[in-house]
């Protein structure tokens, strides 16, 4: 960077290079066996905080807080252990950056250097470049003040101590404190960094030259190098139709920037809201169109919160480098009950006696009420719900067939039947867990009813367009079907609080339940951690192990490596001009993994930490180039 003005970084201690502030954590030690420990640890908190935001003089802060720890010399290395197991997540990662710059890196902390100092030894910056108070001790090792001459120990101390430092070139100090902007403020640094990372005080956010959430948006923004390319709170997050709190957290926690909105989208409005998204979470009514992946200028990924995809034009993502996630386990459990629920009380009869009691009739009978145990249930779809369902269901006493498409192994005792209407014509339950593609539409009609068994019950917990909602009202009106429950619907609300219509309301051998199949506390929690982790994976890895569309590929971190994510059309000769490259610049491959689809090759490469920052210019340029990514 011969190009760059000479540069002087100053960063605060407490909250900033650690986690926490350290007399509270030295409240924890010094006061173990207090019998007010939490009082006086929740007091401690107040006066920092106090102190912190200008509220007293530090002076006063200091002393209050001293009072109080009645801490003594052999705590102070307890602290230090402490204090190292609690660096700030960012500062930790790009500890070279410190060991890097040393020479330009200065300490300035109203803390005491007894516990700094020999945490950042470790960190390459000496003691002589950390400028803090120090500790009086009385005779036994108590803890009984402060060097009060020291100017760090008085009201705007840092602004005097970095006065008399006398600091060369563009003075730059990274803080989460008043008194860290003050430096700013007095004109004696040239620019405040507000640090995020571990606490965002109000009070200084909009004095800020610029806010940095963590170390990597600070050395992003300063053209500095840094542990990963791209600072996660840049990575901006999109989640639609409610999705669990959970997965907001979680994605919050890795340090990406999170929206959310409660409704789905409609296409118009995804175009609108997918600019500058870097991750988009949906559930299952937010259709993401070929014409909103075009609108996507940063997008990386979709999370379907949800079993499956058939709402994404997966050929679309595809074709964009754009990796696509779901939870095909995740909620299977929840459909399984409730679809046992649900045959149980068709079986019983139940829907009915329910109903007339809820106008007053009394019928109590065996009349249409039978056991499930003995009788044949006939699941279409032999996936993960439908053979969860078999081994359930013949624990219940049910003899079980299935039919699919695909060559499944059967569980247990279960029987794959040679075709659909073999299985229609012998069943006494007939449940539907096919996917959503295009060919499953209408699968179930007019003449597959009419296969079925006089008294038999139908149930749909998959997707709404694979049956004929008419033709099964009219076999339910019939008489022909006994029962029948339905989840899905081929056109459902957008929204709570829109209106449900369907032929098949008011029926009353109709158990009718607004897509709840996968909709458990239980479901929705897994799949709020089954998603994010697959995405956080994705984005800090580039694994695509999970993925339900790019190539599956799976690379262990490197260390001491970039690593370069390659995705292209599948053309024959990407990878030799790839490392033709790698070849021209003298640039070491450390590791490579290549998987391709029929579509797109997706390429993972760990090269040496020393590269020319051309490839980069020539690796774009590499003709069926589709995405180029630099993780770390």
């Amino acid at each position: 960077m011969a190009d760059q003005p000479k540069r002087t970084f100053v960063f605060d201690f407490d909250s900033t290079l650690t986690q926490v502030e350290a007399f509270e954590e030295l409240a924890e030690i010094s006061l173990k066996n207090d019998p007010d420990r939490e009082k006086k640890i929740r007091r401690i908190a107040e006066i920092t905080d106090q102190g912190v935001d200008g509220d007293i003089t530090f002076t006063e802060s200091l002393m209050m807080r001293l009072k109080i720890l009645e801490a003594r010399e052999e705590h102070l290395d307890l602290l230090v252990k402490r204090l190292n197991r609690k660096i700030s997540t960012s500062i930790a990662r790009n500890k070279e950056f410190f060991k890097q710059y040393a020479a330009d890196i200065y300490i300035v902390s109203c803390g005491f250097k007894e516990f700094i100092d020999p945490i950042m030894a470790k960190y390459g910056i000496p003691p002589e470049r950390i400028f803090a108070n120090t500790f009086r001790f009385d005779r036994k090792g108590h803890i009984v003040g402060f060097d009060r001459d020291n100017d760090l120990a008085k009201p705007d101390g840092k602004i005097e101590q970095l006065r008399k430092m006398d600091l060369p070139g563009e003075i730059h100090v990274i803080g989460d404190g008043f008194s860290d902007y003050q430096m700013r403020a007095a004109g004696i640094a040239h620019k405040f960094y507000a640090f995020t990372e571990n606490v965002s005080r109000s009070n200084i956010l909009d004095k800020a030259d610029h806010v940095t959430p963590s170390l990597d948006e600070f050395l992003y923004k300063n053209k500095l190098p840094g542990a990963i390319s791209f600072p996660k709170n840049r990575i901006k997050v999109l989640l639609l139709e409610n999705i669990h709190p959970d997965a907001e957290a979680m994605l919050r926690d890795e340090g990406y920037t999170v929206e959310t909105a409660p409704k789905a989208l409609n296409e118009d409005e995804l175009v609108k809201a997918i600019k500058g998204v870097h991750v988009l979470g949906i559930r299952s009514k937010t259709k993401v169109t070929a014409k909103a992946i075009a609108a996507a200028d940063k997008l990386m990924a979709v999370g379907a919160f949800c079993i499956g995809t058939n709402q994404i034009d997966l050929d679309a993502c595809t074709k964009a480098g754009v990796a696509v996630f779901n939870a095909p386990f995740s909620n299977t459990r929840s459909v399984v009950e409730l679809v046992i629920g649900e045959m149980i009380m068709l079986m019983r009869g139940t829907v009915a006696k329910s109903n007339a009691m809820h106008v007053g009739k009394w019928d109590k009978s065996a009349s249409d009420s039978n056991e499930i145990r003995g009788k044949k249930l006939g699941i279409i779809g032999y996936g993960n719900i439908g053979s969860q369902l078999s081994v359930l269901a013949e624990g219940l006493g049910m003899t079980v067939y299935y039919y699919d498409v695909e060559e499944k192994l059967a569980l247990g005792n279960a029987r794959k039947m040679a075709s659909l209407k073999d299985l229609l014509r012998r069943c006494d339950v007939v449940t539907l867990h096919v996917d959503g593609r295009a060919e499953n539409k209408g699968i179930i009609g007019d003449r597959e009813f009419k296969m079925m068994k006089d008294g038999a019950v139908f149930i749909n917990l998959s997707r709404g367009h694979v049956v004929d909602i008419a033709a099964l009202r009219k076999h339910l009106g019939s008489g022909k079907l006994r029962g029948a429950a339905v989840d899905v619907f081929p056109k459902e609300p957008g929204s709570n609080s829109d209106p449900f219509e369907s032929p098949l309301i008011g029926m009353p051998n109709v158990i009718l339940t607004p897509h709840v199949g996968g909709s458990t506390i239980e479901a929705q929690e897994n799949i709020a951690s089954y998603v994010p982790e697959s995405l956080v994976s994705y984005i800090n890895t580039g694994n695509t192990n999970n993925s339900v569309n790019l190539p599956q590929v799976r690379s262990t971190e490197m260390k001491g490596a970039h690593r370069l994510l390659h995705i292209h059309a599948n053309v024959p000769g990407i990878l030799a001009r790839i490392n033709s490259i790698f070849s021209k610049y003298d640039i070491n491959i450390l590791g490579q993994s290549l998987k391709t689809n029929e579509t797109i090759g997706y390429l993972v490469t760990d090269i040496d930490k020393k590269y020319n920052k051309d490839v980069m210019r020539e690796l774009k340029e590499i003709g069926h180039t589709v995405k180029l990514r630099v993780l770390y």
